[in-house]
């Protein structure tokens, strides 16, 4: 599977070091096989000045044999759930891939309206339902980055 992963620098070698806590589906490389995708995500440094280059890899899938990996089809209760825990910094899970769908800025009010009671599950599981999800690939441990092979870049 062919994977993208926006950055104002070139990453040739994937690494946990330079990961954010507390994202969606926790500390981890995130990617995504939507290459439009990958192109919002680099917008924001081109707006600022930057950089915008998306580095592509390709990910060998026999990884599935080995590696525990975790891939929410839908917006779903337990999407939610596992957002909302990676978010808190609560996420004890031992995944070492998560893959599913991007809370992305409409998501991530109806999940913030939900974290804050404004909303219950059961709404925010309605809303989340009309929207189509774009798909991140959140590669968590060393070992899942052994399974990527990068293939190039491209500078936008």
């Amino acid at each position: 599977m062919t994977l993208y992963h926006g950055s104002n620098v070139d990453v040739v070698a994937p690494d946990l070091l330079h990961s954010r806590p507390n994202v969606d589906f926790g500390k981890g490389f995130y990617t995504t096989p939507l290459y439009e995708q990958a192109v919002n995500w680099v917008r924001k440094f081109k707006t600022r000045g930057d950089k915008a280059i998306i580095a592509k890899f390709e990910f060998d899938e026999t990884a599935s044999a080995v590696l525990k990996i975790m891939k929410f089809e839908s917006y779903s209760e337990e999407w939610l759930d596992f957002i909302l825990n990676c978010r808190a910094g609560k996420d004890s899970s031992d995944y070492d891939i998560v893959m599913g769908g991007v809370a992305n800025d409409k998501v991530f009010n109806t999940v913030e309206l939900y974290f804050t009671n404004l909303i219950d599950k059961k709404e925010a599981l309605k809303r989340l339902k009309y929207e189509k999800p774009n798909w991140q690939v959140c590669f968590r441990t060393e070992k899942s980055l052994n399974y990527l092979r990068y293939i190039g870049s491209e500078r936008l």
